[in-house]
């Protein structure tokens, strides 16, 4: 072991847990909610640092108190990412039987906010990274630490047109039960709201019904929607087809006067092999000639900058690494994750961590006692595989 190495002054595995799960760092669009994540990135590094890691601090721009961390340990062209967010949810304390930020063990389980979604990933991801503390390694062990990921993915983002880090493999510690992750589907969330002219009911030359506009439009909607299913399909996926649901809708004001206003919200998902831009240029292309022929004025824009599909090839080699570590042949999920920025980095990427998506999000959220074991053995034969 190297002189500068001091793997001793690192905590246990519950020990660095209790102490991620007290430090609230949820990220939310509702500014009350919101927090810094400041304090959880300096704790990580303040445990990575004694091990070997080269630590780097990004502040996200636009984003006051939100930072990436990059924790390198060893050199490289190529080398393994074992990657996680930093943020939770909000919650609501009146559904939690113990307190949200203090790690609780019952019933073999460890309950906290954030436990399997996701801060008990860092825990297990430094303590197998411990083994490896002062060897030479023949390609650099990064752990990455995001923000925002719960709200904005803006930490993913950020790291994408920064171009960091340069690796070859990454694997993110989403809950999966443990088995490997290779595809999910993305998400948009749309507005569209046309106006026209409010008048008396009495008399619809008075006024332009932006009602009536909006149940043209509704209509070429649920049209695109059957034509994107007949034409694409995935059988890994529980829901084969892409999916397009209207959400809410607002418009009008009174029975007897013609509506001047009326706003759809509504979310697609599309499949891997679907392109986002493609995708809000085909709804334009069906929606602004009503918009024209009615002399309405529209606005559609997307609610939030959307997750893109993502998908790793069933024959790439850190998926059939994953398989054969786990057990479990790699396959597709409903949610979305921070791989697709991965990706953009030129890293194969695959999605696989402890704890259950069930558990997320969720009041009393817990993460297994049973999965913290499986969990540094089989990062330990990642780490092993493609770093030394």
């Amino acid at each position: 072991m190297s002189e500068t190495t001091n793997t001793g002054s690192v905590p246990g595995i519950r020990d660095m847990l209790a102490r991620l799960i007290s430090l609230p760092s949820i990220s939310s669009a509702t500014p009350e909610w919101d927090h810094s994540n400041e304090a959880v990135v300096q704790t990580l590094a303040g445990w990575l640092e004694p091990l070997g890691f080269a630590i780097e601090t990004m502040p996200v721009p636009d984003m006051p108190g939100k930072y990436n961390l990059i924790a390198t340990l060893g050199s490289g062209p190529g080398g393994l990412v074992l990657s996680g967010h930093t943020d939770t949810v909000p919650f609501d304390d009146k559904r939690w039987q113990s307190d949200p930020f203090t790690l609780t063990e019952r019933d073999n389980r460890w309950y906290g906010l954030g436990t399997c979604d996701m801060k008990g990933f860092f825990p297990l991801a430094i303590e197998a990274a411990r083994a490896f503390a002062g060897q030479p390694l023949k390609q650099p062990l990064i752990i990455l630490a995001t923000a925002d990921e719960e709200s904005s993915m803006n930490g993913a983002r950020a790291l994408a047109e920064a171009g960091r880090p340069k690796a070859r493999y990454a694997v993110i510690g989403e809950p999966t039960g443990l088995k490997p992750v290779r595809m999910h589907k993305g998400i948009m969330m749309e507005r569209l709201a046309f106006e026209g002219q409010s008048g008396h009911s009495s008399d619809p030359a008075l006024g332009r019904n932006a009602m009536e506009g909006m149940h043209e439009a509704l209509g070429e909607l649920l049209a695109l929607r059957a034509a994107w299913q007949e034409q694409y399909q995935n059988p890994n996926f529980a829901v084969q087809v892409p999916t397009l649901n209207l959400g809410c809708i607002h418009g009008g004001d009174n029975p007897n006067r013609i509506c001047a206003r009326c706003e759809l919200h509504f979310d697609l998902r599309p499949l891997p092999g679907m392109d986002m831009d493609s995708l809000r240029q085909a709804i334009l292309n069906k929606i602004q000639p009503v918009a024209a022929r009615r002399e309405l004025t529209m606005a559609f824009e997307p609610l939030f900058d959307g997750v893109p599909p993502f998908e790793t090839p069933a024959d790439a080699e850190l998926v059939r690494a994953c398989e054969k570590l786990t057990g479990h042949t790699a396959h597709a999920v409903a949610f979305a994750t921070e791989a697709p920025w991965l990706q953009r980095l030129g890293l194969e990427t695959l999605v696989m961590g402890p704890g259950s998506i069930d558990q997320a999000h969720q009041p009393d959220e817990f993460l297994e006692l049973s999965q913290l074991e499986p969990t540094v053995k089989i990062l330990r034969g990642l780490i092993q595989q493609f770093c030394l």
